[in-house]
């Protein structure tokens, strides 16, 4: 399996463990028997639930466009040196993105997400 492939693996269990992490924050703030029903008018998550929830959907979204890239560098041939550091540096920069998110530090999540994009930005260079 190429560098790509595993971090693009990694990224989907990090991805998963996030999801966990956000149930497990939301099942503590509204109860299990909310979280089992319709989910019809359930109060807004706070706190570390709410940007637990809110870390996992950004994950979602940047995961999509990362396995997009990587997938495709991979068809094509264009898997290289570059490409690996792309995938290292978006699946390592979520990582922390994850972990800052959660514990609320604002500015130097910020700075992370960038990492990771920059991570997509390479990989999308090397596609022509």
């Amino acid at each position: 399996m190429t560098p790509e492939l595993q971090m693009l693996v990694w990224s989907a269990a990090l991805a998963l463990v996030q999801m966990v992490v956000a149930a497990i924050g939301a099942q503590g703030q509204v109860g299990l028997p909310a979280l089992a029903g319709n989910r019809e008018a359930l109060p807004p998550l706070t706190s570390w639930p709410g940007r637990a929830k809110r870390a996992h959907y950004n994950m979602l979204e940047s995961l999509v466009v990362f396995a997009i890239v990587v997938l495709v560098a991979h068809l094509v041939g264009r898997a290289n040196a570059t490409t690996a550091l792309g995938a290292a540096l978006f699946f390592w920069g979520r990582l922390a993105y994850a972990i800052i998110y959660v514990a609320g530090v604002p500015w130097l999540r910020t700075a992370v997400w960038a990492v990771a994009m920059a991570g997509i930005v390479l990989i999308f260079s090397q596609l022509f």
